[in-house]
């Protein structure tokens, strides 16, 4: 490693050291305002929601540094491309922690809004930290990098493990061929991923990747999910999500009896049973506590399931529902909430939902059609006695929290796959379109906007697999996935956004996959928990002293 490039890699060290300095003084003025007595005030948190998920944000961009930092540690070379990511990430993060940091479209975070003034100054005094501000996201090192890019150059990906970058080389290739070039005419159809391409997801193990090898999964953790589901979800998002399934499925059953394990995992490893989450109810959302769908034991000893869900994605052309829901007396809140493993017929066109006491309606979407999303209405519907996940009532809640982390995990990956989808179609359109003369990529505006989205893009992968990491040493990190998904999402939306600002007038056309794009990002920020509930989540983590790993 030449001196030069050790420069880059203690000062971006250093930066991290003050970034991390300014989130503990960010954090500590949050703990006065709302959790002084040591324990957070619910009523206190509420109504400083933007300094508590300004707090979460000044952690997700602190932690993506760091991510980053040790993405170029990995790579035992940092030159060329990586370098210049690694440079204008850093000025580009740095900048908005202390100018403004968006959580939203028109939600800004500065120092000012945390009390931060003096924090701030210290951190923008820092040398390490004023060298990338100054020569970090810079007009020339943003030229360079695009150079680079149009030569085909692009950032180091090599997880450092042969087998994981061999399962990446291969669901690329299997999205490029068998998903990318479909995906939009599907899209513009609204259909479902047709059957065949599920059966050759099937085949390459995408519903088992985290399934122990005894129930004929692979056994490989939630690093080797994300790579699974950034590849297919950088062919379209639906094929990505279809793994997504199965994935919490897989989990829940995981934490069921010996008996639910050895019937449905080894079928859910296959693909011969697809599943759905069956959690949200209409006027619920997030609110778990409020759900009042209800099972009640019948004299057959089966459950008889009253009540509503919405939002279900992928409901018809499954086998298997995972049901949250009360049973028993009238318990309330969340001790009430228990899950039911509800085996159900497979639908087909003519006749969705086949089952007595099941109806479903679809629900009309902008993006994210390749699985469908419905209502389903419970009058009746019969579970079987031993569907009882767990055979012990209450313990819903606490079973569906276990799945929430992989899920987040998951989602951001999904989101970094969606992003670099993004990118790919505005870098190919910018280098043919011509205006003026020339390619449009060579005007700098274009060309910054390109810049930028890689950048931001290996910021979030490698805050996503840092969570997968943790989460796979079996390491809480309901902080770390909560920040993955955060940034994700924020990536993908805004590298789709560019992408149609880059095509222009063509990509507001339906013709051109960049309008797909943008609907398929904006679900990113919304399902598996909002935005504000992940900021939310991951703010009064750091309240609760809950030590980032």
């Amino acid at each position: 490693m030449t001196t030069l490039e050790e420069g880059l890699l203690s000062q971006a060290q250093a930066a991290v050291g003050a970034a991390r300095g300014y989130l503990a003084a960010a954090r500590e003025v949050c703990i006065k305002h709302m959790a002084p007595e040591g324990r957070t005030d619910l009523a206190a948190a509420e109504r400083g929601q933007r300094m508590l998920h300004g707090l979460a944000w000044i952690a997700t961009l602190v932690e993506a540094l760091n991510a980053a930092h040790q993405w170029a540690l990995r790579m035992g070379r940092v030159d060329g491309v990586d370098a210049l990511v690694l440079r204008i990430g850093f000025g580009e993060y740095l900048s908005q922690l202390l100018g403004g940091l968006p959580m939203s479209q028109n939600e800004l975070v500065r120092p000012v809004d945390l009390h931060l003034e003096e924090a701030a100054a210290e951190l923008g005094a820092d040398p390490a930290v004023r060298a990338f501000l100054q020569g970090g996201n810079v007009a020339q090192s943003r030229a360079a990098l695009v150079e680079m890019l149009c030569r085909g150059e692009r950032p180091s990906e090599s997880l450092g493990d042969e087998t994981l970058d061999m399962i990446r080389e291969q669901f690329r290739l299997f999205a490029t061929k068998r998903i990318a070039p479909h995906a939009h005419a599907w899209h513009l159809a609204d259909q479902l991923i047709p059957d065949e391409v599920v059966a050759e997801m099937a085949e390459l193990g995408v519903f088992g990747i985290c399934i122990d090898p005894r129930h004929g999964g692979l056994g490989l953790g939630k690093l080797a999910m994300c790579v699974v589901s950034e590849e297919l979800s950088r062919g379209w998002i639906c094929a990505g999500s279809l793994g997504t399934r199965s994935e919490i499925a897989g989990e829940l059953i995981a934490g069921g009896t010996a008996e639910q394990q050895s019937y449905w995992l080894p079928k859910l490893a296959s693909g011969e049973v697809l599943p759905t989450a069956v959690f949200t109810e209409p006027d619920v959302g997030s609110d778990l506590a409020s759900i009042k769908t209800r099972a009640r034991k019948q004299e057959n000893g089966r459950w008889a399931v009253t009540g509503s869900k919405t939002w279900i994605t992928h409901a018809s052309r499954t086998d298997l529902m995972t049901l949250l829901l009360r049973t028993g007396e009238e318990v309330a809140g969340n001790e009430g909430l228990s899950i039911l493993l509800a085996a159900k017929t497979r639908g087909t066109p003519d006749n969705p939902f086949p089952d007595s006491g099941l109806e479903g309606s679809e629900i009309r979407v902008l993006g994210y059609r390749g699985m469908k999303e419905y209502v389903l209405s419970f009058d009746g519907f019969e579970v079987a006695a031993e569907g009882l996940l767990g055979a012990k009532e209450g313990l819903g809640f606490k079973q569906l929290m276990r799945t929430f982390e992989g899920a987040r995990i998951q989602t951001a990956a999904r989101a970094i796959g969606v992003g670099w989808n993004a990118f790919d179609l505005a870098l190919r359109y910018a280098t043919e379109r011509r205006q003026f003369g020339k390619a449009i990529v060579q005007f700098p505006r274009v060309a910054d906007k390109l810049a930028l989205m890689i950048v931001e893009l290996v910021m979030a992968r490698e805050l996503t697999y840092f969570a997968a990491r943790e989460k796979d040493i079996g390491r809480r990190c309901d902080i770390e996935a909560g920040m993955a998904k955060l940034l994700g999402a924020r990536v993908a939306w805004s590298n789709a956004d560019l992408n149609v600002q880059i095509h222009g007038g063509n990509g507001y056309a339906l013709e051109y996959e960049a309008s797909r794009l943008l609907c398929d990002a904006r679900i990113l920020n919304i399902f598996e928990g909002a935005a504000e509930i992940q900021a939310h989540v991951v703010g009064r983590g750091l309240l609760a002293n809950r030590p980032i790993a």
